[in-house]
């Protein structure tokens, strides 16, 4: 059996990896599965899911992740051009290198947070827990719901975007 903050390390690289190898650069195709391969996340995330809490602090840790996940893939999304291909007309999108960092900056904050949980200031954060009432549970949830929102809205906004551009020209489908 792996450890927490292994799966943590895991769900971090994996969701940089992702994200990075299809939004990456020039021209990348936006498609039906590149807009529902995200929901898979969604539905394998309850598995590192320890039990969400429904009320107090708690609740309020989690909806903050929630929260910072949205604002994270608000981010995210200003960092991506949609547009029609000039040579095929269909949907695509551009990313860059200011698109990477966003993205390797956030999963590096996180992925040193649940390592620093761990072994730099363990001390500290279970006194803060203890004092404001918070279950280890809603902390690791609160990361989880954070790098689902984020990757959810970045993804919505790609939909959205793409579905709102203007139809192809004539020369764009020949």
């Amino acid at each position: 059996m792996i450890s927490e903050l292994t799966e943590a390390m895991i769900v971090n690289g994996v969701v940089l990896a992702s994200v990075l190898a299809t939004d990456l650069g020039p021209a990348r195709k936006i498609g039906k599965a590149r807009l529902l391969r995200p929901l898979i996340v969604a539905v394998v995330v309850p598995v590192f899911l320890q039990k969400p809490v429904g009320s107090g602090n708690g609740l309020v840790v989690e909806l903050a992740g929630v929260l910072a996940g949205i604002l994270a893939g608000l981010a995210a999304a200003a960092l991506l051009s949609v547009y029609r291909s000039p040579t095929t007309g269909g949907p695509v999108s551009r990313a860059g290198a200011p698109y990477a960092a966003l993205w390797t900056v956030v999963i590096a904050a996180r992925a040193a947070f649940s390592y620093g949980s761990a072994h730099w200031f363990t001390s500290s954060i279970v006194s803060w827990a203890i004092a404001h009432q918070v279950a280890e549970a809603a902390i690791v949830d609160g990361l989880i719901f954070m790098a689902i929102a984020m990757v959810l809205v970045r993804t919505a906004s790609i939909g959205i975007r793409a579905s709102r551009l203007p139809e192809p020209t004539p020369a764009m489908q020949s």
